[in-house]
């Protein structure tokens, strides 16, 4: 039986707001203004994110990216850079008190990965937790994730690529470790639902199948939620930082 209920939020919208929002429901649940949530959302346009820690010259290929008018903007999460594809990947963002996981970082990561590792195998995609922080099938990356903690809460959200555009992915970023091969041998390194299952999987099977993934992980019954006032007034507040180059280019 599940231990108790928690919010589920999907969503759509455009980087800057998706950023400011994982933002502003951090931020909120660390001083208990809302409840555990997990939200579900698309990247509109595709975009690409960068761990707070990276530099941006050398996640992104900056060129390629700005050729195509893909968005790059900063996360307040550590981790890699990401490509969020609009028609192929929806990404994941798990708010909730800190207490609630295990201090350690590896294990926090392992327990909610889970629920990406069971959304893969209920699509048919025989997953695995690879720590630090990914998921993975036959040895490839189908899913990356990253957090942030404050205030006694945590944010992870990470990505779930059900039908992503492997070869503007490999484009688009730049790896530390990779570097011979280029976009090849990052395309080598990835892999799609739809690729490990041998068929197109779709965002609404995605939706549900991570739905009941995080469902059984976190021993949770989702009810349908929407934004506080809070919520959308303090994200609003924070786009600001997420549009701006300042940010951005915090560590060129």
């Amino acid at each position: 039986m599940p231990r108790g209920t928690m919010r589920l939020i999907i969503d759509e919208g455009t980087p800057f707001f998706n950023m400011a929002m994982d933002e502003a429901m951090l931020l909120l649940r660390g001083i208990n203004a809302v409840e555990d949530t997990l939200r579900l959302y698309v990247m509109r346009p595709s975009t690409v994110t960068i761990g707070y820690f990276q530099s941006l010259s050398q996640s992104v290929n900056l060129e390629y990216v700005r050729e195509r008018g893909i968005p790059v903007v900063r996360r307040v999460s550590g981790g890699g850079s990401v490509y969020h594809d609009s028609l192929g990947e929806v990404t994941y963002a798990v708010v909730l008190s800190a207490d609630s996981v295990p201090r350690d970082y590896m294990e926090s990561f392992r327990l909610i990965c889970e629920g990406v590792v069971r959304a893969a195998r209920r699509l048919g995609c025989e997953a695995s937790f690879a720590p630090l922080n990914d998921v993975v099938a036959h040895g490839r990356k189908l899913s990356g994730s990253a957090q942030a903690r404050r205030l006694g809460a945590l944010l992870q959200h990470g990505t779930f690529m059900y039908a992503t555009d492997v070869d503007t992915l490999a484009n688009s970023l730049r790896v530390p470790g990779v570097k011979y091969g280029g976009a090849s041998a990052i395309r080598k390194r990835v892999i799609t639902i739809s690729e490990c299952v041998g068929r197109c999987v779709s965002k609404e099977e995605a939706i549900e199948a991570l739905i009941e993934g995080f469902s059984e992980a976190l021993n949770v019954e989702f009810v349908r939620g929407k934004y506080s006032p809070a919520e959308l007034e303090l994200a609003k507040s924070l786009e600001w930082k997420y549009r701006s180059r300042e940010w951005t280019a915090l560590r060129p």
